[in-house]
């Protein structure tokens, strides 16, 4: 294992961040992300999730925001159904420099918190 990255977002306080400041939705997410959480009546938790993947990334990786882009990384659906890391960018020559030849990643949460842990190996 190359390194473990885990996040916690308090969802209330996210949700009222995105509604403070719309532009958070296109500087966090993808046109992907953002597609899925429009088709959403609240898209809150599962957004929060995804921004916790980002930073649990980063944590995986040995680094702190501003080393890679929010959209260098992403969560899209295996084949199985279950999330999957999509790392591009700076992101993936900073895994590919630390010799990260795969991910795992675990996303969950209440309704007030969502976690997430990302694997890097």
């Amino acid at each position: 294992m190359i390194g473990l990255g885990i996040d916690a977002v308090d969802i209330p306080r996210f949700k009222e961040a995105l509604a403070r400041s719309p532009r958070l939705l296109e500087r966090l997410f993808t046109d992907g992300e953002r597609d899925l959480a429009a088709r959403r009546a609240d898209a809150s938790a599962m957004l929060a999730a995804r921004f916790a993947v980002r930073e649990a990334t980063m944590k995986a990786l040995g680094v702190g925001i501003g080393a890679f882009d929010f959209h260098d990384v992403s969560i899209v659906s295996a084949d199985d159904g279950r999330p999957a890391l999509r790392v591009a960018g700076r992101a993936a020559r900073l895994a590919e420099r630390r010799g990260v030849s795969g991910w795992h990643v675990s996303i969950s949460h209440t309704d007030d918190v969502a976690v997430a842990v990302v694997a890097a190996e």
